[in-house]
């Protein structure tokens, strides 16, 4: 389990990296751009998502997971490597003839789109996929880093009022393309010459799609909820939506990092037939996932009403009960990433994973209408918790007869108990101190203490394997 430790940082890394910029410019963004400015941000990126979502079809976890699988055998890895690359630069453009087919008839925003769909030509050249299947994330993260700094540099430089807001697009854009691009130098060590007589790209268009129709409905309840406040109430209430969704994907990219990371593992030891290692994996991983997500969703939603003035700005407040209802769906995409990424899709049973997802999205978009409709983007945020709880017992309800719910659950009343308690901690402090940023450091440093002290307390596994750790390295 060493390599999937370390591996594990390195995608925690690597994820981190990628929304590190824009969680560090929210600050001076939001005062600089407003709420205006980032509603059209958020709204013109939902629009270019769909293409990217159609453009991709289904890779990330399909190319992932293939590239596990002939990990081992130099000459099928790079004939895999380029069918399935090649597959996607096709597939790319033809989302991009049907972008500028869009922009034909889109009546506003039209700068703004245009410096968007470079994330759209990003996207053609994301190989992160092989080097997450042959389980090398360090290389992704030294890279992006960099690239990442640069970018960092380059909004506090240039982006400096709200009419700068294309300009702050266009970068962040091509901040994903120059990344991805770095990335090629290293496929060297790999891959050798393409076999063109046994070059068959086409032959993967198939089985990729069974993968990208849950990629679609993942996704596209992803960025659904800025598309429909963005249309039926105000670009702001989108805006509003967009710096919660910020913060709960920042914390889940640290969550979910294990996803990405045990698919190639948990693909190759059931490759090799060892179905007992692949269910003891998923326990394992559900007992870290859900020791980490608790005290994650309760930190949020305590320290919201401090940290939205003092991150966004008072002309933020609005975020505040997003941010406390959205912080649920914390725990319940750790779950279903669990089950769903590193237990169904790698041990391919797609249909159980395709229907949660799909259900997921339905459920999504048909509660967003009349929430919407009643709360604004409060609407959405109850609407986004009640799709992402459906994934999660619908895939819960697929493993029954194949996992012990007894072992899975073993620590969770221990874990909810500590992060409970922590929650009304940090909360009653909250409401007390001042907002300043030292009292929520304050605040942030002895929730942690708190929740730390009580899984040792209540002897966790998680607590229990760190004092085994540490016994044997002393």
């Amino acid at each position: 389990m060493g390599k999937v430790i370390k591996n594990y940082l390195y995608n925690a890394s690597y994820q981190l990296f990628v929304l590190i910029v824009p969680l560090i410019t929210t600050p001076y963004l939001a005062r600089v751009l407003g709420p205006q400015g980032v509603g059209i941000n958020a709204y013109t990126n939902s629009i270019i998502q769909y293409f990217i979502i159609f453009g991709s079809v289904g890779v990330a976890l399909y190319g992932n997971r293939q590239i596990a699988y002939v990990r081992n055998n130099k000459q099928k890895l790079t004939n895999t490597f380029y069918e399935i690359f090649f597959m996607r630069m096709v597939t790319i453009g033809v989302a991009y003839i049907a972008f500028f087919i869009f922009l034909a008839f889109a009546h506003r925003f039209h700068s703004y789109y245009i410096a968007q769909s470079f994330s759209l030509l990003a996207a053609a050249f994301d190989i992160s996929w092989f080097f997450q299947g042959v389980e090398n994330f360090g290389v992704t993260v030294l890279r992006n880093f960099i690239v990442k700094i640069i970018t960092l540099f380059s909004i506090f430089a240039f982006v400096k009022s709200y009419n700068d807001l294309w300009l702050y697009i266009f970068i962040l854009s091509m901040s994903l393309l120059i990344g991805n691009l770095t990335l090629f130098p290293s496929l060297r060590r790999y891959l050798g010459k393409v076999d063109w007589k046994n070059f068959h790209w086409f032959r993967h268009f198939w089985p990729s799609m069974v993968l990208f129709v849950p990629e679609i409905a993942t996704q596209i309840y992803l960025v659904v909820n800025k598309t429909m406040l963005g249309a039926m109430t105000s670009v702001t209430a989108a805006g509003y939506f967009d710096q919660s969704d910020k913060i709960v994907k920042l914390s889940l990219a640290v969550v979910t990092a294990t996803g990405t990371v045990m698919l190639p593992h948990v693909a190759n030891a059931f490759m090799q037939g060892k179905h007992e290692k692949v269910k003891d994996y998923l326990y394992q991983s559900f007992e870290f996932v859900t020791a980490l997500s608790i005290p994650i969703a309760f930190g949020i939603a305590a320290v919201s009403p401090s940290f939205v003035p003092l991150f966004f700005g008072t002309k933020f407040m609005a975020v505040v009960p997003l941010m406390m209802i959205e912080s649920i769906v914390v725990v319940m995409i750790a779950w279903s990433n669990a089950i769903g990424v590193q237990y169904l899709v790698p041990t391919n049973q797609n249909k159980a994973y395709n229907y949660s997802v799909i259900i997921g999205a339905i459920i999504n978009i048909v509660a967003n209408v009349p929430l919407i409709l009643l709360w604004g983007a409060v609407g959405t945020a109850v609407a986004t918790v009640l799709s992402e709880a459906s994934v999660t017992g619908i895939q819960l309800y697929a493993v029954k007869d194949e996992i012990d719910f007894r072992k899975l659950y073993h620590g969770f009343f221990k874990y909810f108990v500590a992060g409970l308690l922590m929650f009304a901690i940090v909360f009653v402090l909250d409401a007390t101190l001042r907002v300043k940023w030292i009292d929520l450091i304050i605040e942030v440093f002895l929730g942690i203490i708190v929740y730390t002290v009580l899984i040792f307390v209540l002897k966790t596994k998680v607590s229990k394997d760190v004092i085994t750790i540490i016994k044997k390295k002393f």
